[in-house]
């Protein structure tokens, strides 16, 4: 579980896809990355730790161009500690293409031998990240006719990636010298949003993040959600396409989503993370009273800080008092996204006061 991020814009976006990751923290702080593309070049830069640590003012301005993808990594595929498995990851053909990732994919090791003895192709890490790229770039070569890459091409391609990738994925990727590529796995698993904001000239900028938060917080409007299946490509000068590439989709997004991982003031397929929440906490509430005697509870707690919303409807709904049983030390990041046990107990100590 991951956070992503895509901008599209007529003015250097370094900027905003930092400020954009700032705001999708609490998805992972093993480390970030940024990519953007200046005509045909890309410039990156990744780095372990928060993105508050990992850019100084000389990566920033090598950040150059007006189409550029970010990312904060929650390993859950791969090495915490590995520098190489740091997102973005690159590919050098067809064209050049970088690529995020949020997800996990399932069949990594029919993939890794595929990779190797059908495909000819060579990964260097353990991260199914790579492994998602070097498919996507495989089923991009196969469709490629000259030198002109169409946005049907694209959309065939990403077809053939459904077919031959299971699991859960949200990603974005830069294509050299045609535009930003965004795709979601065929049952939505991981959350994709879809923003514009009009320009006074008349274009349109874009993004497209794992929450739409990132949008608000922006300046952008929020356009939609990227369908299960569905692919979108926006190429250089702003033009938007898409398709849905995959025949058999249907939406099942994560529930851990709404129930811990995305923040409280995000939508996600149409629904607020908050409202979900609080109907949890009806839905919890009504499971107490089919089993307690609500006089037998004393006071309802929040535990972790996510469960607020649900705490204080499961207290409203029982008629009982609300109580924070826990004080919390809001400089400490998530202990839940952090690499080992070991290091996760030793953090809560920091993190989390008992109110006596």
């Amino acid at each position: 579980m991951c956070g992503i991020v895509g901008i599209i814009s007529d003015q250097q976006i370094n900027q905003q896809i930092y400020d954009s990751l700032l705001l999708l923290q609490h998805r992972g702080q093993d480390s970030t990355g940024i990519a953007t593309m200046e005509g045909n070049v890309f410039h990156m830069h990744k780095s372990k730790g928060q993105v508050k640590e990992a850019y100084r003012t000389r990566d920033m301005r090598s950040l150059q161009g007006n189409l550029g993808i970010g990312h904060v990594r929650y390993a859950t595929s791969g090495a915490a500690d590995r520098e190489d498995e740091v997102q973005p990851f690159y590919v050098n053909a067809p064209y050049g293409i970088i690529l995020v990732h949020n997800g996990n994919l399932t069949n990594t090791r029919e993939l890794e031998r595929q990779l190797f003895s059908i495909d000819r192709r060579h990964t260097n890490s353990s991260s199914d990240t790579e492994m998602l790229l070097n498919v996507l770039a495989t089923e991009i070569q196969s469709f490629v006719h000259g030198n002109s890459l169409s946005p049907e091409d694209i959309f065939s391609a990403v077809s053939s990636l459904h077919s031959r990738v299971e699991g859960s994925y949200a990603a974005l990727a830069l294509i050299s010298g045609f535009g930003l590529l965004a795709f979601r796995d065929p049952y939505g698993i991981r959350p994709l949003v879809l923003g514009q904001r009009q320009l006074d000239n008349g274009k349109k900028e874009w993004i497209i993040a794992s929450e739409s938060l990132v949008l608000e917080n922006n300046d952008f409007e929020v356009f939609r959600d990227v369908l299960p299946g569905e692919a979108i490509f926006i190429s250089n000068q702003g033009e938007f396409f898409s398709s849905q590439c995959s025949a058999n989709s249907n939406l099942f997004p994560c529930a851990f989503e709404y129930v811990y991982m995305a923040r409280p003031d995000s939508v996600m397929n149409g629904i607020s993370v908050y409202e979900a929440r609080l109907r949890m906490g009806d839905y919890l509430a009504n499971t107490v009273k089919s089993q307690i005697n609500s006089g037998e509870v004393d006071v309802v707690m929040p535990i972790p800080d996510s469960s607020r919303p649900s705490a204080m409807q499961v207290a409203r709904q029982l008629g009982v008092e609300y109580r924070e049983g826990f004080f919390k030390n809001r400089y400490v990041g998530r202990t839940f996204i952090m690499p080992g046990q070991a290091q996760r107990k030793k953090i809560c100590k920091a993190k989390v006061k008992r109110n006596e």
